[in-house]
């Protein structure tokens, strides 16, 4: 088991995440939604630093809250990264936890799966993100893991933008938990 994160692990991840992954301008987002800022949060779960604080405080969550799941793992690329991280933390742990890919597109040869990675039917897992704006390609990795014979317990995004997602899944019955909210970066939702 790792050692309780420090409280110092949290206001880390956020400055790290304020400084390296907040971009202000105009942007057009996933969602088709145009908003004042954009938040690139690859620019941290692809740092050594901030991939551990991101591991560490999601493997946090999963054993704050109850048995670990079987795995994690989201919708590629976003979710690969911060699935590499969390399993890294456990392996470090010694917890046994895997990783799965969700595949936009199935591959066109081999086994032609939309899940990639060591993860059987009936086996409970949390979808992780880097950031959640209306939840879109949340639902699509969870329906995918749904179709593979999955159980979705919740989902555990970097970033939730605020912008609908947390209310999307709720109506699906998965909860959402966010490291960070705009909020906490100091943007106001209804003004971006």
């Amino acid at each position: 088991m790792l050692d309780p994160i420090t409280p110092e692990l949290n206001p880390a991840l956020r400055e790290l995440i304020a400084a390296r992954a907040v971009k202000r301008g105009r942007f057009q987002l996933a969602s088709g939604r145009e908003a004042s800022f954009y938040i690139d949060a690859k620019q941290v779960v692809l740092d050594a630093h901030g991939a551990m604080l991101v591991g560490r405080a999601i493997l946090e969550r999963l054993q704050a809250a109850g048995p670990l799941p079987a795995a994690v793992g989201g919708m590629s690329i976003g979710a690969d990264p911060i699935t590499a991280a969390v399993v890294t933390m456990a392996g470090i742990a010694g917890l046994p936890l895997k990783g799965f890919m969700v595949r936009k597109e199935p591959k066109g040869h081999g086994l032609q799966r939309f899940i990639e990675g060591p993860v059987e039917p009936g086996q409970r897992v949390v979808i992780v993100e880097d950031v959640v704006t209306t939840g879109g390609s949340s639902l699509l990795a969870i329906d995918r893991a749904l179709e593979f014979g999955l159980i979705v317990e919740r989902l555990v995004t970097v970033i939730d933008r605020l912008a609908g997602g947390r209310e999307a899944l709720a109506a699906r019955g998965i909860p959402l938990e966010s490291l960070v909210t705009i909020r906490d970066l100091g943007i106001d939702p209804d003004a971006a």
